[in-house]
């Protein structure tokens, strides 16, 4: 009876060692969170959605803050792709083909990456919506780049990002916000 408890006990901590060093050595994004947890993260979820005319407009992202940090320039370094965000890449899902800064962009779902500069940002539209971070990003699986976006002074310290889309009839304007920083383009 003491060889099978024994045996029994050392098998329960051989699965149990190899589940834990599973999930330490996991790649980022390959198990998903619940929605209680990611409630939980230190950058936590938010949606921006809106209907401009017949076209809607939701994006997902989470919002990392300032935390006293320079932002610009340095924890999102000028000239490399960033996710627009934090953890998971921000998704940006339009219900029907529609033009991005008079660029036509298909209906579907995207990753929204951006390359954030000191005078203009481009932004990227990524066919892969699903991914972690911009860890994997494949630019030849790029729908749409806009260049030489001007970015601007924000009215209002923002101390987490935020999207917004405001709208005016047929025409909308996404607006990403954070620290000192608006940064946007026209979507209809």
């Amino acid at each position: 009876m003491k060889t099978i408890r024994f045996t029994l006990i050392a098998a329960l901590y051989v699965v149990i060692g190899v589940t834990c060093s599973t999930m330490a050595f996991a790649q980022p994004g390959t198990m998903k969170a619940s929605a209680a947890k990611k409630d939980d993260r230190p950058s936590p979820p938010a949606e921006a959605s809106a209907s401009i005319g017949d076209l809607k407009v939701k994006i997902n992202y989470s919002q990392p803050g300032v935390k006293g940090r320079t932002v610009w320039g340095e924890l999102v370094p000028y000239g490399k792709i960033w996710r627009t965000g934090a953890n998971e890449a921000t998704t940006i899902e339009l219900s029907r083909d529609c033009k991005v800064a008079g660029k036509m962009l298909r209906a579907g779902k995207y990753a929204l990456f951006a390359i954030p500069g000191e005078q203009n940002w481009t932004f990227v539209f990524n066919t892969v919506a699903d991914q972690w971070g911009a860890y994997k990003y494949d630019e030849s699986k790029d729908a749409l780049r806009i260049a030489e976006v001007k970015p601007g002074k924000s009215s209002e310290f923002n101390e987490r990002l935020k999207f917004d889309v405001n709208t005016s009839g047929d025409e909308g304007v996404i607006t990403l916000s954070w620290e000192n920083l608006k940064v946007g383009f026209p979507i209809r």
